[in-house]
């Protein structure tokens, strides 16, 4: 007798129930890296986040990531937070996923906009491994219950409901795409200063909404966060850094040392503890990355 052409309801069902583990196995999530604390350890040092989250008087007793920094801007006075694993002012009760839309969107976990003295702006572009290791590094550090201060600022330049607009002209969200032009240690270098050590955010002017003038990228400001002028460090020979040699480069992010024999200090200096402890491979990537850094004549006073 010829066999039907109409499959026997069994069969149909062995079939369909069959189907969605194939669709489940195809479509599985790639598995997540378990998080690399030591990186994250060293990503801490490279995004400078002790210096900013932590007070001078702080650091000295090794109370880190307590926040209350002070942080000068011509909008304000704004104190860094308590980003320590402390429940009630830190961030204990937070999640990865949180503190991975801070980094790269620049929210809370209630959904509020972040002010842009949090320069979410740069961290936007660390990868999202990066960003693991560095959240679970900072969950191995004991909490600190130091209450956050409240910003010194007028009410206007504390609102939160304004920065949505502000993103959408300041702010451009994303991971560092690597050029495919430039090599290894040149994109190396370039992770380092526009997503980590965020240079830009200092050495770059502002316009009158607090946004970054990209076209005057790394060319000096005239108010850092401590209230000092921020020297042009673009190839300008004049007004720059155009004169100096890789050495002397190597020199400055090593031992603080400039050309002249005198010392970085300030900001820098706290800037330097940090790069000194990075790999010589990453400090001379670092070095690339500024010296490709187009020449702009700019004289900050």
């Amino acid at each position: 007798m010829a066999r039907s052409s109409v499959s026997s309801p069994v069969r149909r069902f062995r079939f369909s129930a069959f189907v969605p583990v194939l669709v489940a196995f195809a479509y599985s999530p790639p598995a997540v890296a378990a998080a690399n604390v030591e990186n994250g350890k060293y990503i801490l040092t490279a995004a400078g986040c002790v210096g900013c989250h932590t007070t001078k008087a702080n650091k000295q007793k090794a109370r880190l990531l307590s926040g209350g920094r002070a942080l000068k801007t011509p909008f304000g006075v704004y104190y860094s937070p308590n980003i320590t694993p402390d429940p009630e002012h830190g961030l204990g009760n937070w999640t990865e996923a949180d503190f991975l839309e801070a980094l790269r969107n620049g929210k809370s976990p209630t959904g509020d906009h972040y002010l842009p003295v949090f320069p979410y702006t740069s961290y936007t572009q660390m990868t999202d491994d990066d960003m693991r290791d560095l959240w679970a590094y900072m969950k191995t550090r004991p909490p600190i219950s130091d209450a956050n201060i409240p910003h010194a600022a007028p009410f206007i330049f504390r609102m939160r409901f304004t920065l949505g607009p502000w993103k959408m002209l300041n702010f451009k969200p994303g991971a560092f795409v690597p050029d495919p032009e430039r090599d290894a240690e040149w994109n190396r270098g370039a992770y380092l200063v526009k997503a980590l050590g965020h240079c830009g955010e200092c050495h770059t002017p502002r316009n009158f909404m607090g946004g970054l003038k990209s076209d005057l990228y790394h060319a000096g400001a005239k108010q850092g966060p401590e209230g000092e002028v921020v020297p042009n460090i673009t190839m300008d020979a004049d007004t720059g850094i155009g004169k100096w040699t890789t050495d002397d480069l190597d020199t400055l992010l090593t031992i603080r040392m400039l050309p002249d024999g005198d010392f970085a200090g300030s900001g820098m200096a706290e800037v330097i503890e940090n790069t000194a402890k990075l790999t010589p491979e990453d400090r001379k990537a670092i070095i690339s990355y500024i010296r490709s850094v187009p020449a702009i004549k700019n004289k900050v006073k």
